[in-house]
């Protein structure tokens, strides 16, 4: 095997390294390096990536749902108009009713999970498609912004703000950064190494392959430089701005969600069902139950997304959430998940998600107007799809069409019939973890 072989197979880790992650690395490099080149520098600036981490952080946290809802081979097209409900919802009781902002928060994410579990229901338990429960609900949830909101803004109070537009504060010495900012990114370090070797262990004590350890140093040579870079243009901002509120709230999300989809039982029953549903289910997997668990789980987070993106704004208004649900489709799939369902990371989401923001933040600087901004997110989406219809025509399995199996008649003869096999005991060992 080359090296250039195992650095593609190491790089992410997990059950998605493969070639076409290691070129999205590559591909935000060379986005990075080209608009830094096309801006005069603007790029990297320590108040434009602020500026990107505040306003697409809601995208990212997206984006994470999106990719368990995908992984399990599901589609979710109403998270933008859940998040607009959200927003308004909230919005109305604290303007209203006097609700206390933290209260507010409490109440969007309660919103956020009754509409989930009234998704989820249609999906798990009445087996509808949810391409199309989702899609009732993107015009449900659209229209009840609309109404309760009177189709006109509604401020937000000021300590709700915080969470979209806040920033760590300044404390300690004057160091010409911002204190807090240095120690997360310090912490962020120590981590990292300490989990990379702590992997490495475990893998020995378990007489698994082991990564040849110049890859190891690679992996965390990039990904040190890359932690403290940021770590400094982040701290470096003017005064009052650093690493935003809402990056925070990304940053937290991202590590448990790459913790739960990796290392526990549930996060790889999620990636069993997606892999192959009959399967994971003759092995004990509970299908119903991963499948409300995803889509619920996806309207939280968009719930989240949507006040944070309200209280960036300043109000909740009917155009909030437009064409959310593509940007965060994009993100999931550009980031290496299969279109198929079963593969895919919180890290390469996180990765294709950052394509996705530094494309729309270059174009912007350089003066390019929306239309032409929403035409090339569209074909960033169209060639990502592209991937799963080359996927099926070399015979693997496509989510487009398993969204029509359940209207499929069993005596169709264009269906090919293949009795299941039970799964065997090693297998049943695998998929409970």
């Amino acid at each position: 095997m080359s090296r250039i072989t195992d650095l593609q197979k190491n790089l992410f880790g997990g059950t998605t390294s493969n070639a076409r992650q290691f070129g999205m690395i590559s591909t935000l490099v060379a986005i990075v390096l080209l608009f830094q080149i096309w801006t005069d520098g603007l790029t990297l600036t320590s108040g434009n990536l602020i500026a990107v981490a505040s306003q697409y952080s809601y995208i990212l946290i997206l984006a994470i749902g999106m990719l368990m809802v995908i992984v399990a081979g599901h589609i979710d097209l109403s998270v933008g108009s859940v998040a607009a409900f959200t927003g308004i919802v909230v919005a109305k009781a604290m303007q209203e009713y006097s609700l206390p902002w933290p209260l507010g928060i409490l109440l969007g994410l309660l919103v956020g999970a009754a509409i989930g579990a009234w998704q989820g229901f249609w999906v798990a338990y009445i087996g509808i498609p949810a391409f199309i429960v989702t899609l009732a609900g993107m015009l449900l949830f659209r229209g009840g912004n609309q109404y309760i909101g009177n189709a006109d803004t509604v401020p937000v109070p000021e300590g709700f703000r915080k969470i979209g537009a806040g920033f760590l504060p300044e404390v300690g010495p004057d160091t010409g950064y911002n204190n807090l900012t240095l120690l997360l990114g310090a912490a962020a370090c120590a981590g990292m190494v300490w989990r990379e070797w702590k992997a490495r262990q475990t893998r020995r004590e378990m007489k698994a392959d082991v990564a040849p350890l110049w890859v190891m140093g690679v992996r965390l040579a990039v990904m040190l430089g890359v932690i403290i870079f940021a770590t400094l243009r982040f701290a470096g901002g003017r005064i009052g701005t650093s690493l935003p509120i809402s990056g925070i709230i990304l940053i937290v999300l991202v590590l448990a969600y790459s913790y739960y989809t990796r290392n526990t039982i549930g996060g790889r029953h999620i990636y069993a069902v997606g892999g192959n549903a009959r399967a994971a289910e003759l092995s004990g997997v509970k299908l119903k139950r991963v499948n409300f668990f995803v889509m619920m789980n996806m309207s939280v987070l968009a719930a989240l997304a949507g006040m944070i993106f309200v209280a960036r704004s300043a109000a909740s208004g009917p155009q909030d959430g437009l064409s959310w649900e593509l940007d965060a489709i994009a993100a999931v799939f550009i980031g290496g998940a299969a279109v198929s369902g079963g593969l895919g990371t919180v890290s390469g989401s996180i990765v294709g998600g950052l394509v996705m923001a530094l494309l729309n933040n270059g174009l912007q600087l350089e003066g390019v107007g929306s239309d032409l901004v929403q035409m090339i997110k569209g074909l960033v989406l169209l060639l990502a799809v592209a991937f799963d219809v080359y996927n099926k025509s070399q015979g693997r399995f496509s989510i487009l069409g398993a969204l029509m199996r359940p209207f499929r008649r069993d005596d169709d003869p264009s269906t090919p019939k293949t009795p299941p096999s039970p799964a065997s005991d090693t297998d049943k060992a695998k998929v409970a973890g």
